[in-house]
């Protein structure tokens, strides 16, 4: 999002309701590039800047990242009621509508249909999760750590998680607390 583009808000908690259910209904294999792209490019309720942050927190907070951020930009414009209510648009219809999946799938999960559906589905996820990290990472270049440096922790959370096959937990342990150590160093006026 650039400066010069007006901000937005939810015009009403029933806006904000309605945002996140349409936002979950969206989300099959995974909310994250649909969250940024509606957040962010679409209503303009956050920067990059912002979703990024709120992103970091969500992630490392207990429970479904997307839930986490959900409530947070739901307490962010209504205080805790707003909170609840992202949360109940979030979760409300997706809810029926997989317990209505799950019926349907007891039935016919033997059908080859089905499974190569289902396939398929996961290969356009982990494409859209992998474009968002893309789009995401432009943000980095408004960081106060060298794009150097930033590429870096990246690259090592990709080894972690991908060629090491380490905890969640302990990547974001990890490399979190380097991450943050060298950021508020950099911002204290020292070196990285």
């Amino acid at each position: 999002m650039t400066t010069d583009q007006p901000r937005s808000r939810p015009s009403s908690q029933f806006d904000l309701f309605l945002s996140f259910t349409i936002l979950a209904l969206q989300g099959f294999g995974g909310v994250l590039a649909v969250v940024q792209r509606e957040m962010v490019e679409r209503k303009r309720w956050l920067t990059q800047e912002e979703f990024i942050e709120e992103w970091a927190v969500a992630q490392i907070m207990p429970g479904p990242n997307v839930v986490n951020l959900a409530l947070m930009i739901g307490s962010r414009y209504y205080g805790l009621r707003g909170g609840l209510v992202a949360l109940a648009g979030m979760l409300t219809v997706p809810l029926l509508v997989v317990l209505v999946l799950a019926v349907l799938h007891s039935h016919y999960a033997q059908h080859p249909g089905v499974a190569g559906a289902l396939r398929g589905m996961a290969a356009v996820s982990a494409g859209m999760i992998a474009a968002t990290g893309l789009k995401l990472a432009s943000a980095l270049g408004k960081h106060p750590l060298p794009m150097w440096l930033t590429g870096a922790i990246a690259l090592l959370c990709v080894v972690f998680v991908v060629l090491l096959h380490l905890p969640l937990a302990y990547t974001l342990l990890i490399l979190g607390s380097i991450g943050v150590t060298l950021t508020y160093r950099k911002l204290k006026g020292g070196q990285p």
